[in-house]
Protein backbone atom coordinates (compact mmCIF):
# COMPACT_ATOMS: atom_id res chain seq x y z
CA UNK A 1 0.00 0.00 0.00
CA UNK A 2 1.31 3.45 -0.93
CA UNK A 3 2.22 6.03 1.70
CA UNK A 4 -0.42 8.41 0.35
CA UNK A 5 -3.18 5.82 0.77
CA UNK A 6 -1.90 4.89 4.21
CA UNK A 7 -2.02 8.56 5.17
CA UNK A 8 -5.66 8.93 4.08
CA UNK A 9 -6.71 5.80 5.97
CA UNK A 10 -4.70 6.68 9.08
CA UNK A 11 -6.00 10.27 9.11
CA UNK A 12 -9.61 9.18 8.69
CA UNK A 13 -9.40 6.53 11.40
CA UNK A 14 -7.41 8.68 13.83
CA UNK A 15 -9.82 11.62 13.51
CA UNK A 16 -12.78 9.36 14.21
CA UNK A 17 -11.07 7.73 17.19
CA UNK A 18 -9.79 10.98 18.70
CA UNK A 19 -13.10 12.72 18.00
CA UNK A 20 -14.97 9.91 19.72
CA UNK A 21 -12.64 9.98 22.71
CA UNK A 22 -12.98 13.75 22.91
CA UNK A 23 -16.74 13.40 23.11
CA UNK A 24 -16.45 11.34 26.29
CA UNK A 25 -13.13 12.72 27.57
CA UNK A 26 -12.85 16.46 26.81
CA UNK A 27 -9.33 16.59 28.23
CA UNK A 28 -7.98 14.84 25.08
CA UNK A 29 -9.45 17.39 22.65
CA UNK A 30 -5.97 18.89 22.27
CA UNK A 31 -5.08 15.79 20.23
CA UNK A 32 -7.91 16.60 17.82
CA UNK A 33 -6.64 20.19 17.49
CA UNK A 34 -3.18 18.83 16.70
CA UNK A 35 -4.32 16.29 14.12
CA UNK A 36 -6.58 18.58 12.08
CA UNK A 37 -3.75 20.89 10.81
CA UNK A 38 -1.63 17.84 9.96
CA UNK A 39 -4.56 16.32 8.11
CA UNK A 40 -5.14 19.56 6.16
CA UNK A 41 -1.44 19.77 5.20
CA UNK A 42 -1.62 16.18 3.99
CA UNK A 43 -4.72 16.83 1.89
CA UNK A 44 -2.99 19.84 0.33
CA UNK A 45 0.07 17.70 -0.45
CA UNK A 46 -2.06 15.06 -2.13
CA UNK A 47 -3.94 17.43 -4.44
CA UNK A 48 -1.12 19.81 -5.40
CA UNK A 49 0.84 19.06 -8.62
CA UNK A 50 4.07 21.01 -8.12
CA UNK A 51 6.02 18.54 -5.99
CA UNK A 52 5.92 14.82 -6.77
CA UNK A 53 7.61 13.93 -3.48
CA UNK A 54 4.78 15.48 -1.45
CA UNK A 55 2.11 13.82 -3.60
CA UNK A 56 3.67 10.45 -2.86
CA UNK A 57 4.73 11.15 0.75
CA UNK A 58 2.29 13.69 2.25
CA UNK A 59 3.43 15.53 5.41
CA UNK A 60 6.61 13.44 5.93
CA UNK A 61 8.01 14.63 2.57
CA UNK A 62 8.36 18.14 4.01
CA UNK A 63 11.33 16.86 6.04
CA UNK A 64 13.45 16.81 2.91
CA UNK A 65 12.70 20.48 2.18
CA UNK A 66 13.41 21.45 5.80
CA UNK A 67 16.84 19.88 5.43
CA UNK A 68 17.40 21.93 2.28
CA UNK A 69 16.67 25.10 4.24
CA UNK A 70 18.94 24.15 7.13
CA UNK A 71 21.67 22.72 4.87
CA UNK A 72 23.97 21.21 7.48
CA UNK A 73 27.21 19.66 6.27
CA UNK A 74 25.89 16.12 6.32
CA UNK A 75 23.04 17.10 3.97
CA UNK A 76 25.29 18.91 1.52
CA UNK A 77 27.81 16.14 1.19
CA UNK A 78 25.76 12.98 1.74
CA UNK A 79 22.40 13.91 0.25
CA UNK A 80 23.39 16.43 -2.40
CA UNK A 81 26.83 15.24 -3.50
CA UNK A 82 27.75 13.17 -6.52
CA UNK A 83 29.51 9.81 -6.21
CA UNK A 84 32.92 11.44 -5.81
CA UNK A 85 31.79 13.64 -2.92
CA UNK A 86 31.86 16.91 -4.86
CA UNK A 87 28.74 19.06 -4.43
CA UNK A 88 27.74 18.91 -8.13
CA UNK A 89 24.04 18.80 -7.30
CA UNK A 90 24.13 21.69 -4.85
CA UNK A 91 25.52 23.99 -7.52
CA UNK A 92 23.72 22.84 -10.63
CA UNK A 93 20.51 21.28 -9.37
CA UNK A 94 19.40 24.60 -7.91
CA UNK A 95 20.07 26.24 -11.30
CA UNK A 96 17.93 23.64 -13.08
CA UNK A 97 15.09 23.98 -10.56
CA UNK A 98 15.11 27.77 -10.79
CA UNK A 99 15.07 27.71 -14.58
CA UNK A 100 12.42 24.99 -14.74
CA UNK A 101 10.21 27.09 -12.45
CA UNK A 102 11.22 30.34 -14.20
CA UNK A 103 12.54 31.77 -10.96
CA UNK A 104 15.42 34.23 -10.62
CA UNK A 105 18.68 32.28 -11.01
CA UNK A 106 21.18 35.04 -10.24
CA UNK A 107 23.68 34.78 -7.40
CA UNK A 108 24.30 37.66 -4.95
CA UNK A 109 27.57 36.55 -3.35
CA UNK A 110 30.16 35.89 -6.04
CA UNK A 111 30.98 32.64 -7.84
CA UNK A 112 29.62 29.24 -6.87
CA UNK A 113 32.96 27.62 -7.71
CA UNK A 114 36.57 28.10 -6.67
CA UNK A 115 38.07 29.95 -9.64
CA UNK A 116 41.57 28.80 -8.66
CA UNK A 117 40.62 25.15 -8.44
CA UNK A 118 42.14 22.80 -11.01
CA UNK A 119 39.73 22.27 -13.90
CA UNK A 120 37.83 25.56 -13.52
CA UNK A 121 36.75 26.89 -16.93
CA UNK A 122 35.62 30.24 -18.23
CA UNK A 123 34.90 32.10 -21.47
CA UNK A 124 36.64 35.39 -22.13
CA UNK A 125 34.21 38.23 -22.73
CA UNK A 126 34.56 41.09 -25.19
CA UNK A 127 34.76 44.77 -24.34
CA UNK A 128 32.40 45.11 -27.33
CA UNK A 129 29.61 42.70 -26.35
CA UNK A 130 26.52 42.30 -28.50
CA UNK A 131 23.21 43.72 -27.35
CA UNK A 132 21.15 40.53 -27.34
CA UNK A 133 17.87 42.42 -27.50
CA UNK A 134 18.94 43.78 -30.89
CA UNK A 135 20.37 40.55 -32.30
CA UNK A 136 18.59 37.28 -33.12
CA UNK A 137 20.51 34.07 -32.42
CA UNK A 138 19.57 31.06 -34.55
CA UNK A 139 20.05 28.34 -31.96
CA UNK A 140 19.20 25.52 -34.35
CA UNK A 141 21.13 23.47 -36.89
CA UNK A 142 20.16 21.39 -39.94
CA UNK A 143 20.87 17.65 -39.62
CA UNK A 144 21.06 15.66 -42.85
CA UNK A 145 23.49 15.05 -45.70
CA UNK A 146 23.13 14.57 -49.45
CA UNK A 147 21.41 11.19 -49.18
CA UNK A 148 18.93 12.43 -46.58
CA UNK A 149 15.68 13.68 -48.09
CA UNK A 150 13.98 14.54 -44.77
CA UNK A 151 16.51 16.81 -43.10
CA UNK A 152 15.72 18.02 -39.59
CA UNK A 153 16.12 21.51 -38.14
CA UNK A 154 17.26 20.63 -34.62
CA UNK A 155 17.58 22.72 -31.49
CA UNK A 156 21.08 23.05 -30.06
CA UNK A 157 19.82 21.43 -26.85
CA UNK A 158 17.76 18.24 -26.75
CA UNK A 159 16.73 15.41 -24.39
CA UNK A 160 19.34 12.67 -24.19
CA UNK A 161 18.57 8.95 -24.34
CA UNK A 162 16.44 7.64 -21.44
CA UNK A 163 14.32 4.52 -21.97
CA UNK A 164 10.73 3.77 -21.08
CA UNK A 165 11.17 1.04 -18.51
CA UNK A 166 14.01 2.82 -16.83
CA UNK A 167 11.68 5.84 -16.67
CA UNK A 168 7.99 5.75 -15.83
CA UNK A 169 5.05 6.36 -18.15
CA UNK A 170 4.44 9.82 -16.66
CA UNK A 171 8.12 10.76 -16.91
CA UNK A 172 8.23 9.81 -20.60
CA UNK A 173 5.00 11.69 -21.34
CA UNK A 174 6.19 14.79 -19.46
CA UNK A 175 9.53 14.81 -21.31
CA UNK A 176 7.87 14.39 -24.69
CA UNK A 177 5.22 17.01 -24.01
CA UNK A 178 7.99 19.36 -22.87
CA UNK A 179 9.81 18.68 -26.16
CA UNK A 180 6.62 19.48 -28.03
CA UNK A 181 6.12 22.75 -26.12
CA UNK A 182 9.74 23.84 -26.61
CA UNK A 183 10.39 22.53 -30.12
CA UNK A 184 13.25 20.15 -29.41
CA UNK A 185 14.07 16.44 -29.73
CA UNK A 186 13.30 13.63 -27.29
CA UNK A 187 15.62 10.60 -27.57
CA UNK A 188 13.81 7.34 -26.74
CA UNK A 189 16.83 5.51 -25.38
CA UNK A 190 17.32 1.89 -26.41
CA UNK A 191 14.13 0.66 -24.70
CA UNK A 192 11.99 1.08 -27.79
CA UNK A 193 9.37 3.47 -29.13
CA UNK A 194 6.38 3.32 -26.78
CA UNK A 195 2.88 4.85 -27.07
CA UNK A 196 3.93 7.27 -24.33
CA UNK A 197 6.64 8.72 -26.61
CA UNK A 198 4.00 9.39 -29.25
CA UNK A 199 0.99 10.52 -27.20
CA UNK A 200 1.87 14.23 -26.96
CA UNK A 201 3.39 14.71 -30.41
CA UNK A 202 6.94 15.77 -29.50
CA UNK A 203 9.72 15.16 -32.05
CA UNK A 204 11.54 11.86 -31.52
CA UNK A 205 15.02 10.47 -32.04
CA UNK A 206 14.45 6.73 -32.06
CA UNK A 207 17.47 4.94 -30.66
CA UNK A 208 18.30 1.37 -31.68
CA UNK A 209 20.56 -0.49 -29.31
CA UNK A 210 21.99 -3.98 -29.53
CA UNK A 211 18.64 -5.44 -28.38
CA UNK A 212 16.76 -3.80 -31.30
CA UNK A 213 13.76 -3.33 -28.99
CA UNK A 214 10.63 -2.59 -30.99
CA UNK A 215 12.41 -3.63 -34.21
CA UNK A 216 13.42 -7.22 -33.48
CA UNK A 217 12.27 -10.67 -34.55
CA UNK A 218 11.52 -13.60 -32.25
CA UNK A 219 15.23 -14.48 -32.03
CA UNK A 220 16.20 -10.94 -31.03
CA UNK A 221 17.75 -10.00 -34.37
CA UNK A 222 17.01 -6.81 -36.31
CA UNK A 223 13.73 -6.90 -38.26
CA UNK A 224 13.62 -4.46 -41.22
CA UNK A 225 9.84 -4.79 -41.46
CA UNK A 226 9.16 -3.96 -37.82
CA UNK A 227 11.67 -1.12 -37.93
CA UNK A 228 10.13 0.45 -41.01
CA UNK A 229 6.63 0.32 -39.53
CA UNK A 230 7.69 2.66 -36.69
CA UNK A 231 10.43 4.63 -38.48
CA UNK A 232 7.92 6.03 -40.99
CA UNK A 233 5.82 7.61 -38.21
CA UNK A 234 5.73 11.40 -38.54
CA UNK A 235 6.96 12.04 -34.97
CA UNK A 236 10.14 10.03 -35.58
CA UNK A 237 12.55 12.63 -36.93
CA UNK A 238 15.95 10.94 -36.56
CA UNK A 239 17.34 7.44 -35.99
CA UNK A 240 20.31 6.78 -33.68
CA UNK A 241 22.27 3.51 -33.59
CA UNK A 242 23.68 3.01 -30.12
CA UNK A 243 27.15 1.49 -30.28
CA UNK A 244 28.05 2.23 -26.68
CA UNK A 245 26.95 4.29 -23.67
CA UNK A 246 29.26 6.43 -21.56
CA UNK A 247 28.19 5.00 -18.21
CA UNK A 248 28.80 1.39 -19.27
CA UNK A 249 30.71 1.26 -22.59
CA UNK A 250 31.28 -2.25 -23.88
CA UNK A 251 28.28 -3.55 -21.96
CA UNK A 252 24.63 -3.78 -22.96
CA UNK A 253 21.72 -1.98 -21.31
CA UNK A 254 20.26 -3.35 -18.09
CA UNK A 255 16.58 -3.41 -17.10
CA UNK A 256 15.95 -5.11 -13.72
CA UNK A 257 13.16 -7.72 -13.62
CA UNK A 258 11.11 -5.61 -11.19
CA UNK A 259 10.77 -2.91 -13.83
CA UNK A 260 10.07 -5.25 -16.74
CA UNK A 261 6.28 -5.21 -16.56
CA UNK A 262 3.92 -6.95 -18.99
CA UNK A 263 3.44 -3.67 -20.87
CA UNK A 264 7.17 -2.92 -21.14
CA UNK A 265 7.92 -6.50 -22.20
CA UNK A 266 5.33 -6.23 -24.99
CA UNK A 267 6.87 -2.97 -26.25
CA UNK A 268 10.38 -4.43 -26.17
CA UNK A 269 9.44 -7.88 -27.43
CA UNK A 270 10.81 -9.80 -24.41
CA UNK A 271 9.46 -11.93 -21.56
CA UNK A 272 7.97 -9.94 -18.64
CA UNK A 273 9.49 -9.89 -15.15
CA UNK A 274 12.89 -11.08 -16.30
CA UNK A 275 16.18 -9.18 -16.23
CA UNK A 276 16.65 -7.68 -19.70
CA UNK A 277 20.34 -7.40 -20.49
CA UNK A 278 21.14 -6.24 -24.02
CA UNK A 279 24.00 -7.97 -25.88
CA UNK A 280 27.28 -6.05 -25.70
CA UNK A 281 27.58 -5.92 -29.52
CA UNK A 282 25.30 -5.62 -32.55
CA UNK A 283 24.32 -8.65 -34.63
CA UNK A 284 23.23 -6.61 -37.67
CA UNK A 285 26.88 -5.79 -38.49
CA UNK A 286 30.35 -6.92 -37.45
CA UNK A 287 32.74 -4.25 -38.72
CA UNK A 288 33.09 -0.62 -39.85
CA UNK A 289 31.84 -1.27 -43.37
CA UNK A 290 28.86 -3.20 -41.99
CA UNK A 291 27.99 -0.29 -39.69
CA UNK A 292 27.91 2.14 -42.61
CA UNK A 293 25.82 -0.25 -44.69
CA UNK A 294 23.42 -0.48 -41.75
CA UNK A 295 23.25 3.34 -41.61
CA UNK A 296 22.37 3.39 -45.30
CA UNK A 297 19.77 0.64 -44.85
CA UNK A 298 18.03 2.48 -41.99
CA UNK A 299 18.01 5.72 -43.96
CA UNK A 300 16.21 4.03 -46.85
CA UNK A 301 13.78 2.14 -44.60
CA UNK A 302 12.88 5.36 -42.74
CA UNK A 303 12.08 7.23 -45.93
CA UNK A 304 15.22 9.36 -45.99
CA UNK A 305 15.39 10.54 -42.35
CA UNK A 306 18.71 11.45 -40.67
CA UNK A 307 20.54 8.39 -39.30
CA UNK A 308 23.60 8.45 -37.06
CA UNK A 309 25.28 6.55 -34.28
CA UNK A 310 26.20 7.10 -30.64
CA UNK A 311 29.39 5.98 -28.95
CA UNK A 312 31.67 6.55 -26.03
CA UNK A 313 35.16 6.68 -27.52
CA UNK A 314 37.19 3.58 -26.76
CA UNK A 315 39.71 2.19 -29.23
CA UNK A 316 40.74 5.15 -31.38
CA UNK A 317 41.90 2.87 -34.17
CA UNK A 318 38.36 1.51 -34.52
CA UNK A 319 36.91 4.98 -35.01
CA UNK A 320 39.68 5.83 -37.48
CA UNK A 321 38.77 2.67 -39.38
CA UNK A 322 35.12 3.85 -39.56
CA UNK A 323 36.29 7.17 -41.00
CA UNK A 324 38.46 5.40 -43.57
CA UNK A 325 35.47 3.30 -44.63
CA UNK A 326 33.42 6.50 -44.98
CA UNK A 327 36.04 7.90 -47.36
CA UNK A 328 36.29 4.62 -49.27
CA UNK A 329 32.55 3.91 -49.63
CA UNK A 330 31.21 7.48 -49.56
CA UNK A 331 28.57 6.52 -47.02
CA UNK A 332 28.23 9.06 -44.22
CA UNK A 333 26.13 9.07 -41.06
CA UNK A 334 24.15 12.28 -40.66
CA UNK A 335 25.33 12.71 -37.09
CA UNK A 336 27.58 11.17 -34.45
CA UNK A 337 26.67 11.45 -30.77
CA UNK A 338 29.71 11.42 -28.48
CA UNK A 339 28.88 10.24 -24.98
CA UNK A 340 31.36 10.77 -22.15
CA UNK A 341 32.34 8.18 -19.57
CA UNK A 342 31.05 10.63 -16.93
CA UNK A 343 27.50 10.21 -18.23
CA UNK A 344 24.87 8.83 -15.88
CA UNK A 345 22.56 5.83 -15.99
CA UNK A 346 20.00 4.04 -13.86
CA UNK A 347 22.00 0.81 -13.54
CA UNK A 348 25.64 0.03 -14.35
CA UNK A 349 28.51 -1.89 -12.72
CA UNK A 350 30.65 0.48 -10.65
CA UNK A 351 33.89 -0.51 -12.38
CA UNK A 352 32.42 0.34 -15.80
CA UNK A 353 31.06 3.67 -14.58
CA UNK A 354 34.37 4.72 -13.04
CA UNK A 355 37.04 3.04 -15.13
CA UNK A 356 35.93 2.32 -18.72
CA UNK A 357 35.64 4.75 -21.61
CA UNK A 358 36.92 8.19 -22.58
CA UNK A 359 35.61 11.36 -20.86
CA UNK A 360 33.48 13.56 -23.08
CA UNK A 361 35.93 16.40 -23.75
CA UNK A 362 38.69 14.05 -24.81
CA UNK A 363 36.31 11.91 -26.86
CA UNK A 364 34.60 14.91 -28.44
CA UNK A 365 37.84 16.58 -29.55
CA UNK A 366 39.20 13.28 -30.91
CA UNK A 367 36.03 12.61 -32.94
CA UNK A 368 35.89 16.18 -34.27
CA UNK A 369 39.62 16.30 -35.14
CA UNK A 370 39.48 12.90 -36.84
CA UNK A 371 36.46 13.89 -38.94
CA UNK A 372 38.22 17.12 -39.93
CA UNK A 373 41.42 15.26 -40.68
CA UNK A 374 39.59 12.99 -43.12
CA UNK A 375 37.59 15.97 -44.51
CA UNK A 376 34.35 14.36 -43.32
CA UNK A 377 33.06 16.97 -40.89
CA UNK A 378 31.22 18.82 -43.68
CA UNK A 379 28.92 15.78 -44.02
CA UNK A 380 28.32 15.04 -40.34
CA UNK A 381 26.91 16.85 -37.30
CA UNK A 382 28.46 16.07 -33.91
CA UNK A 383 26.31 15.87 -30.78
CA UNK A 384 27.84 16.14 -27.29
CA UNK A 385 26.32 14.15 -24.42
CA UNK A 386 27.66 14.01 -20.87
CA UNK A 387 26.66 16.19 -17.91
CA UNK A 388 25.29 19.03 -20.06
CA UNK A 389 23.27 21.09 -17.57
CA UNK A 390 23.98 24.80 -18.11
CA UNK A 391 24.45 27.28 -20.93
CA UNK A 392 28.19 27.29 -20.24
CA UNK A 393 28.32 23.50 -20.56
CA UNK A 394 26.86 24.01 -24.04
CA UNK A 395 29.45 26.72 -24.75
CA UNK A 396 32.27 24.41 -23.67
CA UNK A 397 31.06 21.44 -25.77
CA UNK A 398 30.38 23.49 -28.90
CA UNK A 399 33.76 25.22 -28.63
CA UNK A 400 35.38 21.77 -28.70
CA UNK A 401 33.56 20.81 -31.89
CA UNK A 402 29.97 19.82 -31.12
CA UNK A 403 27.16 21.19 -33.28
CA UNK A 404 24.49 20.51 -30.65
CA UNK A 405 24.07 18.99 -27.19
CA UNK A 406 21.96 16.37 -25.43
CA UNK A 407 21.06 16.55 -21.74
CA UNK A 408 19.71 13.75 -19.55
CA UNK A 409 20.69 14.88 -16.06
CA UNK A 410 19.33 18.40 -16.54
CA UNK A 411 16.04 17.14 -17.96
CA UNK A 412 15.69 14.64 -15.10
CA UNK A 413 16.15 17.43 -12.57
CA UNK A 414 13.61 19.56 -14.43
CA UNK A 415 11.18 16.66 -13.95
CA UNK A 416 11.83 16.89 -10.21
CA UNK A 417 14.60 14.31 -9.67
CA UNK A 418 16.05 14.67 -6.16
CA UNK A 419 18.91 12.23 -6.80
CA UNK A 420 17.64 9.68 -4.29
CA UNK A 421 19.99 7.16 -6.02
CA UNK A 422 17.25 4.53 -6.17
CA UNK A 423 16.87 4.36 -9.96
CA UNK A 424 17.67 0.65 -10.06
CA UNK A 425 15.40 -0.34 -7.15
CA UNK A 426 11.97 0.61 -8.56
CA UNK A 427 11.43 2.83 -5.49
CA UNK A 428 12.08 6.31 -6.95
CA UNK A 429 10.22 8.57 -4.47
CA UNK A 430 9.23 11.17 -7.08
CA UNK A 431 7.82 8.76 -9.66
CA UNK A 432 10.47 9.23 -12.36
CA UNK A 433 12.59 6.05 -12.38
CA UNK A 434 9.98 3.52 -11.26
CA UNK A 435 7.14 1.36 -12.54
CA UNK A 436 5.29 1.38 -9.21
CA UNK A 437 1.90 2.94 -10.11
CA UNK A 438 1.47 4.40 -6.62
CA UNK A 439 4.72 6.35 -7.04
CA UNK A 440 4.22 7.17 -10.73
CA UNK A 441 0.92 8.95 -10.00
CA UNK A 442 2.84 11.56 -8.00
CA UNK A 443 4.46 12.94 -11.17
CA UNK A 444 2.02 15.41 -12.73
CA UNK A 445 2.57 15.35 -16.51
CA UNK A 446 1.18 18.79 -17.38
CA UNK A 447 3.13 20.57 -14.64
CA UNK A 448 6.43 18.79 -15.27
CA UNK A 449 6.24 19.16 -19.05
CA UNK A 450 6.13 22.93 -18.65
CA UNK A 451 9.15 22.76 -16.37
CA UNK A 452 11.08 20.69 -18.94
CA UNK A 453 10.23 23.25 -21.62
CA UNK A 454 11.17 26.13 -19.29
CA UNK A 455 14.52 24.53 -18.47
CA UNK A 456 15.31 24.10 -22.16
CA UNK A 457 14.30 27.68 -23.00
CA UNK A 458 16.21 29.29 -20.15
CA UNK A 459 19.34 27.21 -20.73
CA UNK A 460 19.45 28.03 -24.44
CA UNK A 461 18.82 31.67 -23.50
CA UNK A 462 21.80 31.52 -21.13
CA UNK A 463 23.91 30.02 -23.94
CA UNK A 464 22.95 32.90 -26.23
CA UNK A 465 23.71 35.48 -23.54
CA UNK A 466 27.21 34.02 -23.12
CA UNK A 467 27.76 34.24 -26.88
CA UNK A 468 26.64 37.87 -26.78
CA UNK A 469 28.98 38.66 -23.87
CA UNK A 470 31.86 37.24 -25.90
CA UNK A 471 30.92 39.39 -28.89
CA UNK A 472 29.96 36.39 -31.03
CA UNK A 473 27.08 36.65 -33.50
CA UNK A 474 26.40 32.92 -33.79
CA UNK A 475 27.46 29.56 -32.41
CA UNK A 476 29.64 28.87 -35.47
CA UNK A 477 32.01 31.68 -34.42
CA UNK A 478 32.70 29.95 -31.10
CA UNK A 479 36.20 28.44 -31.13
CA UNK A 480 38.46 26.63 -28.67
CA UNK A 481 40.51 29.77 -28.17
CA UNK A 482 37.55 31.45 -26.46
CA UNK A 483 37.53 29.00 -23.50
CA UNK A 484 40.18 28.75 -20.80
CA UNK A 485 40.81 26.00 -18.25
CA UNK A 486 42.85 26.21 -15.06
CA UNK A 487 45.54 23.51 -14.94
CA UNK A 488 46.74 24.37 -11.43
CA UNK A 489 46.88 27.31 -9.05
CA UNK A 490 49.40 29.16 -11.22
CA UNK A 491 48.68 28.14 -14.80
CA UNK A 492 45.76 28.14 -17.24
CA UNK A 493 45.51 27.47 -20.95
CA UNK A 494 42.95 27.88 -23.70
CA UNK A 495 41.15 24.86 -25.08
CA UNK A 496 43.03 25.45 -28.32
CA UNK A 497 46.34 24.98 -26.49
CA UNK A 498 45.09 21.91 -24.60
CA UNK A 499 43.23 20.38 -27.57
CA UNK A 500 44.98 21.60 -30.78
CA UNK A 501 43.01 21.62 -34.03
CA UNK A 502 43.70 19.21 -36.87
CA UNK A 503 44.05 20.64 -40.38
CA UNK A 504 41.32 19.80 -42.88
CA UNK A 505 42.29 16.71 -44.89
CA UNK A 506 45.61 16.23 -43.08
CA UNK A 507 44.86 12.58 -42.30
CA UNK A 508 43.95 11.92 -45.93
CA UNK A 509 47.42 13.06 -46.99
CA UNK A 510 48.94 10.91 -44.27
CA UNK A 511 46.90 7.93 -45.49
CA UNK A 512 47.95 8.51 -49.11
CA UNK A 513 51.63 8.66 -48.19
Amino acid sequence: MSVSRMFVIFSFVSLIVVGGLGFYYPQVNWLFALLVPIYLVGIHDLVQSKRSLLRNFPVVGHGRYWLEILRPKFYQYFVESDINGRPFSRIYRSIVYQRAKKQLDSNPFGTLEDVYEEGHEWINHSIYPINKSEHHYESRTIVGGEETTKKYNASLLNISAMSFGSLSTNAIMALNKGAKLGGFLHNTGEGGLSPYHLKNGGDITWQLGTGYFGARDEQGNFSPERFQEKALLENVRMIEIKLSQGAKPGKGGILPAAKNTVEIAAIRGVKPYTDVISPPAHTAFKDAKGLLMFVSQLRKLSGGKPVGFKLCVGSKNEFIEICEEMVKNRIYPDFITVDGSEGGTGAAPLEFTNSVGTPMKDGLTFVYNTLVGYDLKKHIKVIASGKIVTGFHMISAIALGADMCNSARGMMMALGCIQALSCNTNHCPVGIATQDPDLVRGLHVNDKSVRVSNFHHETVKSFEELLAAAGLKNAQELKRGHIYQRLNMYESKSFEEIYPYTKIGSLLKKRAS
